[in-house]
């Protein structure tokens, strides 16, 4: 595993954005462990994950590209985050651009914010976490209509690996990539995680314990891909 991708495991757990435990999904779904971006607050906690998104999505997408796009409202602060990073590490200036909830209809007005979208842009989607690929569904037709556009890819912090609504022998993500027709990539994968966090003891403690681990095995045992 890249070193980039160990640090950023390390940071989520410094950060308490992934907490392992009983949690209730907005589905409904119980899981054991869940992921909060909004508990990056601080100045240099967004410059840190700025700076993971930049080398995830330069491993994979490489430099030719022209806007971050982040969906309303967490992919905000994400891609105005990753296009500074993304400036200090590879020297290039990435546009940002995100939509608003709603329409405005004075001053800056519309219902987009940052830069606008030109015909033969090339773009890359970054989000948080993504299960159902809601937001895409809703964000989608939106910048597709603003301008002739090409997206690239899309980048989450961490691809869950539960699959999709529609089948079970692929992951929302895959189902995401197989829809609309880009690549969809994240910066790990919950497989990293336990990898990392259930053999590499933090401090003397390991972060997942067998107990934990025990109800990770359950949980993709019912909720994981199959086959």
């Amino acid at each position: 595993m890249e070193k980039y991708k160990q640090d950023f495991i390390d940071f989520m757990t410094e950060c308490n954005v992934l907490q392992f435990g009983d949690f209730t999904l907005k589905s409904g779904r119980r899981s054991p462990f869940f992921m909060n971006a909004g508990l990056y607050v601080t100045g240099s906690q967004l410059k840190r994950l700025g700076e993971y998104y930049a080398k995830a999505i330069h491993e994979c997408f490489g430099d030719d590209f022209d806007v971050l796009f982040g969906p309303a409202y967490k992919g905000i602060p994400l891609s105005v985050a990753t296009a500074m990073a993304y400036s200090d590490l590879y020297g290039k200036e990435i546009r940002y651009c995100s939509n608003r909830k709603e329409i405005k209809d004075h001053g800056d007005a519309g219902i987009m914010l940052g830069s606008p979208l030109k015909d033969g842009d090339r773009v890359i989607i970054i989000e948080d976490v993504t299960t159902s690929g809601k937001s895409i569904q809703e964000t989608f037709p939106i910048i597709t209509s603003q301008a002739d556009i090409k997206i690239v890819g899309m980048m989450v912090s961490l691809n869950r690996l539960e699959h999709g609504l529609k089948s079970d022998d692929k992951t929302a993500l895959d189902e995401l990539s197989e829809e609309y027709g880009f690549p969809a990539k994240s910066i790990v994968t919950m497989a990293d995680v336990i990898e990392m966090l259930y053999e590499n003891p933090d401090g003397g403690k390991a972060v997942i314990t067998d107990e934990i681990k025990k109800a990770l095995d359950e949980y993709y045992e019912e909720y994981g891909v199959k086959g």
